[in-house]
């Protein structure tokens, strides 16, 4: 019985987990951008059944200089970080059919970021608590990126 409720448990863990994860709404990714413009960064975070408590997020560019952003591992490195504070999404009235709750940063492309593919990387920190253990609210981090196109 006890190992039942370990993998329902855990099962249940990375369910929740999954639910939580946020996505990058805007700009549309290889959209192309110029450094030192003004960009607005929206985060979209899906509605979820378990409780949360939004923390924090860090938005940086990071230059692939000069290779496919694909062929890297940009998920282990920020960059140039243009935000770094508190992540507050709201469902906005009149768009709860349209829209799960977001919000919008306005950033600057960095002014020194080269020309070519660049990799745009939103970390993401929040408490999240699972009922069924009791445990109270555990911390959980994730990256998302998506690729653009830097021209001067």
């Amino acid at each position: 019985m006890n190992t039942f409720l370990y993998y329902f448990t855990f099962a249940y863990l990375a369910v929740a987990a999954l639910g939580q994860r946020i996505a990058i709404g805007a700009p549309v990714e290889w959209s192309t951008v110029q450094p030192g413009q003004n960009i607005t960064v929206e985060v979209d975070r899906p509605m979820t059944l378990s409780s949360s408590q939004e923390v924090a997020i860090v938005i940086g560019f990071w230059s692939c200089n000069g290779h496919p952003c694909a062929d890297m591992d940009v998920t282990e490195v920020m960059g140039q970080v243009v935000y770094s504070g508190p992540y507050n999404p709201k469902l906005q009235q009149g768009q709860e059919a349209e829209k799960p709750p977001y919000q919008n940063f306005t950033v600057t492309v960095p002014i020194q970021l080269p020309d070519g593919e660049a990799s745009l990387n939103v970390a993401h920190f929040s408490l999240i608590g699972f009922q069924c253990t009791k445990a109270g609210l555990e911390p959980f981090l994730e990256v998302a990126n998506i690729t653009l196109n830097v021209q001067s």
